[in-house]
């Protein structure tokens, strides 16, 4: 209990300062809460593909897995999260669901979006793990994104190119793709109250002759 006690004294600030610091930790705490909020940061916990779309260049790699095969047999995380047991699953989830929402809160988000090492492997993975009764009898089980760079063996979309997201490769290669937008993170008193501005700047004002 004396420990608790010491750690208590030794983070406790000075009486002078502990306005001050409640003031900035309150601050903190609900910028902290509304960049969560933004970002939808707890939705990377769930399989929604809609997730995915919280950032807007994603929209077209979710339009084309939409209307694709995949769209009706398979979600983004039976893909791009592992899959071999729930542990590695949300840490992968938690990882990435913390850099995604950071980026798309600050848009930091790139216009033309590479997978990178890690995704490669588990999307090889869950590749070979759908699909084994096709493949259980040829080399490829064996292939990792790892082995591929090393030139040893082939990743399954280096033939399957078109699936499940064709060539897209930006926003400019779909400008058009129909996705339904993420309702507004904005309060409804807010947006209430924006529009009662909107309207009263649109006002024509006569004046008298």
């Amino acid at each position: 209990m004396n420990a608790f006690k010491r750690i208590y004294l030794f983070i406790l600030p000075p009486q002078s300062w502990r306005m001050t610091v409640i003031i900035l930790t309150g601050i903190f705490a609900g910028i902290l809460l509304l960049v969560v909020h933004i970002s939808n940061a707890t939705s990377y916990l769930s399989d929604e593909p809609e997730t995915c779309i919280n950032c807007h260049v994603m929209y077209p790699y979710f339009a084309s897995w939409d209307k694709s095969s995949h769209g009706r047999e398979a979600s983004c995380a039976e893909c791009h999260v592992p899959q071999e047991n729930i542990f590695s699953k949300y840490y992968v989830k938690g990882t990435d669901g913390m850099k995604h929402a950071t980026y798309f809160t600050f848009r930091w988000e790139p216009q033309v979006i590479r997978i990178r090492d890690r995704g490669i492997n588990v999307v090889q993975q869950n590749c070979i793990r759908c699909h084994i009764d096709l493949v259980d009898m040829v080399q490829l089980v064996e292939v990792s994104g790892k082995t591929a760079a090393e030139g040893d063996g082939k990743l399954c979309w280096d033939c399957h190119v078109e699936v499940p997201h064709s060539s897209v490769r930006s926003l400019s290669a779909a400008p058009h793709a129909l996705v339904e937008r993420l309702p507004s993170v904005m309060p409804a008193w807010l947006e209430k109250l924006s529009g009662q501005e909107s309207a009263r700047s649109s006002r024509v004002v006569e004046y008298p002759k």
